[in-house]
């Protein structure tokens, strides 16, 4: 039963990409969810975290594009390989989505590259959410 929920949470948050509103990402998400961002050292915690940066940068990248997805034996990770361009650079990433065992997601981290990709992202989420995310940092 929690293998179904994760699919059905899975689906959903493929629909939300693609339609480039992930607004409702805390739906699928657990209050606790743990974020982490590839400009980030520390983690970012909960659900209004996730919605704000997966919300805002849905919209800073262009031609974003999944081509892969691998889900662990027992269907609660997965990793999603995409593509995308931002300010001019192109740069390939992975997210790693962990689910928990009523199909919410307890875990969310990007990885990017190459550098020079990773660079350009961080200055464009930093533009748009400066002032609004360090709150939801904890050490």
């Amino acid at each position: 039963m929690a293998l179904d929920s994760t699919v059905r949470a899975l689906a959903r948050w493929h629909d939300m990409a693609a339609s480039r509103d992930l607004s409702k990402v805390g739906e699928i998400a657990r209050e606790d969810v743990i974020f982490r961002s590839p400009v980030a050292h520390t983690p970012y915690h909960g659900r209004e975290a996730l919605t704000l940066v997966l919300n805002t940068v849905i919209k800073v990248f262009e031609d974003f594009t999944y081509h892969r997805q691998f889900t662990s034996d027992d269907g609660k990770s997965v990793a999603l390989e995409f593509s995308a361009h931002i300010g001019g650079k192109q740069l390939k990433g992975a997210d790693f989505i962990k689910f928990d065992d009523d199909g919410l997601i307890a875990e969310f981290e990007v990885m990017i590259r190459p550098a020079s990709g990773l660079m350009a992202l961080g200055q464009a989420m930093g533009a748009k959410l400066e002032g609004k995310i360090d709150s939801y940092k904890q050490a």
